[in-house]
């Protein structure tokens, strides 16, 4: 027991150690961004082990070009772009961009603000992998990035009406288009969105979906040897 409580306090320790040096680096990596940048950023303080910029809209390809090429940085990947809706705010969209740094094996989460009016600046010229992304985010919240060379929607039907990430998009009188196999031919259906899944009893959320049939469960067959059926014990017979 003395050699397990032993190992165990050695490995927190080196994990206490390990999670000190990752924020000492992100600290050190914070203050060279806001020594460099300046008021073109704010650099939040770490939480979770994570570091955040936020960035003024027209500084973005700035601060994207100078996380990719700048020797203590070296983000080089752009794993992602993101959008969150905040309807009470003056700027109602965010847009993040998750940057990975493979060399220095680090991440930064990098945020702007803007609103349906307010274009934000393509970020291809910097990195390739903004072209799908910024489509997507374009699509589903309706950020208009300027200069992008194909800014069309993504993953919505053709001509469908709205965004539907936003968070005041109304879940019903809207119709999509879908290539009907029988009429041979494309049709407009109201849109159906479908609620099953949202009636979890969170307390024990499989007993929940008693009206759920999943994919797959119409071939369930019961076996003929070594089949015994689960049934429910009431509480206070177990023994009897």
């Amino acid at each position: 027991m003395g050699s397990c409580n032993s190992n165990g306090k050695s490995s927190a320790k080196i994990r206490a150690s390990r999670d000190k040096m990752t924020t000492e680096a992100l600290q050190n990596l914070a203050d060279h961004i806001q020594k460099n940048l300046g008021e073109s950023v704010a650099v939040y303080p770490l939480q979770h082990g994570e570091l955040t910029i936020n960035v003024r809209s027209q500084d973005i390809l700035k601060l994207l070009k100078f996380l990719r090429d700048d020797t203590q940085c070296q983000f080089k990947q752009l794993v992602d772009i993101c959008g969150a809706d905040y309807p009470e705010r003056e700027e109602r969209f965010e847009v993040i961009y998750n940057l990975l740094s493979l060399t220095m094996n680090r991440r930064i989460r990098v945020k702007l603000t803007t609103t349906e009016s307010l274009p934000v600046p393509s970020a291809i010229s910097v990195f390739s992998s903004a072209n799908w992304l910024e489509r997507e985010v374009w699509d589903l919240f309706g950020v208009y990035f300027d200069g992008h060379p194909d800014l069309r929607r993504i993953l919505t039907d053709y001509g469908f009406d709205g965004h539907p990430l936003r968070k005041d998009f109304p879940l019903t009188g809207y119709v999509e288009l879908r290539y009907d196999q029988e009429q041979r031919r494309v049709v407009y259906e109201p849109v159906k969105l479908v609620q099953d899944f949202r009636t979890f009893d969170y307390l024990s959320p499989w007993e929940g979906m008693t009206d759920v049939q999943l994919p797959g469960d119409e071939k369930a067959t019961r076996p003929d040897i070594g089949w015994t059926p689960y049934k429910r014990v009431p509480q206070g017979k177990a023994n009897g």
